[in-house]
């Protein structure tokens, strides 16, 4: 037997007292009663690491690179309306992440009960768990849509942009709040599947949700055909559309029997005691999310001196940089699923390896887009705008970047497994430091008081992600993070 295949033994951890009775292992009858639908009964917690990785991590990278098209899109039609378009999309995306953000703590936490509640057999109380975290991102999806109707201008006003940039801005960012209500959900949802074992209905939740977003937006942005002008307000009310469709294809397939974790209202009410343990598990990794959001921001202040170019060149980066995170982040929460699920099923060499392949395959592929970055700058940045003063930019802004994409897929990776698995402190301490310690200090530095200019904000990324990933290789040999049962 191959040594990163550590197998699972025939005995199961014990029941806890204070959790729900585990479900039986036979299939059970749909919720809404009839005959039951073949369920995804993939035991993770035996067999080939390296095939259950696969498994779970394909759909979500997948999943993840289609966000990452769906963004680049938006930079594309934007990039038609202007630089000034560009530059207030880029900004605009930035606070509704940070802001998005926040929530996605509530994720994490969801994702690593489910996972170990599922490693445990215990599939009642997993439901349970998704019931109170739908309850808590009902609560703040609606805080959130409300306070950006009412902060929107002021939050674009304090970044001294040009009345140009937040004229493009404004419109899209306020209907863009009410999407990420929705979206919400549809994340939720999607997490409580893939946690539970099931990658490929949000996969398909995804797609149709990505297609049907690319395919309407240009029609709402340009006013093609009988469709109304909206500029780039079409975009985010394609969004808003689009994401329907996302949360109803995850919510069929929890309803529909498929997954292993079978979602019911039965027997539901408020529990103030769980959602306490979801808010206090998921608070650290709200606070890494956040400060990702929190640290562009300061990094937009920053570069917003140089110019409209400038910041046009620092946005569409830095959403290249995005298709490395969100496909090592698909990778990370996969080896992280794996791990919760072995974690709650007393195995922590299998979470150990699950990890390490994860970070092997998320920097090979990162090898291989830097190298085709360093290849065709100028006519990758050309796809955006023709404008001789952004290609300069960000042609040498993104092969900069380039240089620590491999930082960038492992930090993620390491950050999401740690976070999926239920260690959500470790990841906020590294970030917190290398992030608001190294990057962003030396970004001012470098960007001010070198012949670097705006060039030197790149080269502190760089700089501040390779401190970031020395510190997670350095964690995750320690393995503290390795808390075995339920938590």
């Amino acid at each position: 037997m191959a040594d990163d295949e550590p197998q699972a033994p025939e005995t199961r951890p014990r029941q806890r007292p204070d959790r729900p009775a585990a479900a039986p292992a036979s299939s059970p009858s749909r919720p809404g009663g009839g005959r039951p639908r073949r369920r995804t009964t993939r035991d993770l917690t035996r067999g080939s690491i390296r095939r259950h990785l696969w498994y779970l991590g394909w759909p979500q990278v997948a999943e993840g690179s289609l966000s990452v098209v769906d963004h680049f899109a938006d930079l594309i039609w934007a990039g038609r309306l202007g630089f000034q378009a560009i530059a207030g999309l880029g900004v605009a995306q930035t606070y509704l992440m940070m802001v998005f953000m926040v929530r996605m703590g509530l994720d994490s936490a969801m994702r690593s009960l489910i996972a170990r509640s599922i490693g445990a057999r215990n599939t009642a109380y997993a439901n349970h768990v998704l019931l109170q975290a739908m309850t808590l991102t009902g609560g703040y999806a609606g805080l959130m849509v409300v306070a950006g109707q009412l902060l929107t201008m002021p939050m674009l006003r304090l970044m001294g942009l040009s009345d140009a940039v937040v004229d493009e801005a404004a419109g899209y960012m306020k209907i863009q709040f009410m999407a990420m209500g929705v979206l919400g959900f549809h994340r939720l949802t999607a997490g409580a599947l893939q946690a539970a074992g099931d990658p490929m209905t949000p996969l398909k939740a995804a797609s149709t949700t990505r297609i049907f977003h690319l395919v309407l937006s240009p029609f709402l942005i340009f006013g093609w055909l009988w469709f109304p002008s909206l500029g780039l307000a079409g975009a985010a009310v394609a969004r808003l559309s689009a994401e329907w469709i996302g949360l109803a294809i995850n919510l069929h397939g929890l309803i529909g029997g498929r997954s292993r974790i079978q979602f019911s209202l039965r027997g539901y009410h408020v529990d103030l005691p769980l959602m306490w343990r979801l808010i206090k598990l998921g608070f650290p990794a709200s606070v890494t999310n956040m400060q990702r959001g929190a640290s562009q921001l300061a990094v937009i202040a920053i570069v917003v001196p140089f110019g409209d170019g400038a910041l046009a060149a620092f946005s569409v980066t830095r959403r290249a940089e995005n298709l490395v995170n969100q496909s090592s982040r698909g990778m990370g929460r996969a080896a992280g699923t794996l791990a919760g699920q072995n974690l709650g099923a007393e195995l922590p060499e299998r979470a150990r390896s699950a990890v390490k392949w994860a970070a092997l395959y998320s920097g090979s592929a990162s090898v291989v887009l830097a190298t085709l970055i360093f290849m065709f700058p100028e006519l990758l940045m050309k796809l955006f705008s023709g404008d001789a003063e952004f290609v300069a930019h960000a042609a040498r802004w993104v092969v900069i970047m380039a240089v620590g994409y491999v930082s960038v897929s492992l930090v993620q990776v390491f950050t999401q497994a740690f976070n999926t698995s239920g260690d959500t402190f470790g990841p906020m301490v590294v970030t917190l430091a290398t992030v608001w310690c190294v990057e962003i200090p030396l970004a001012f530095v470098l960007s001010q008081f070198t012949p670097l200019a705006e060039y030197g904000v790149a080269w502190a990324i760089v700089i501040g992600m390779t401190a970031r990933l020395a510190l997670f290789i350095w964690y995750y040999r320690r393995g503290r993070w390795l808390r075995t049962g339920m938590i």
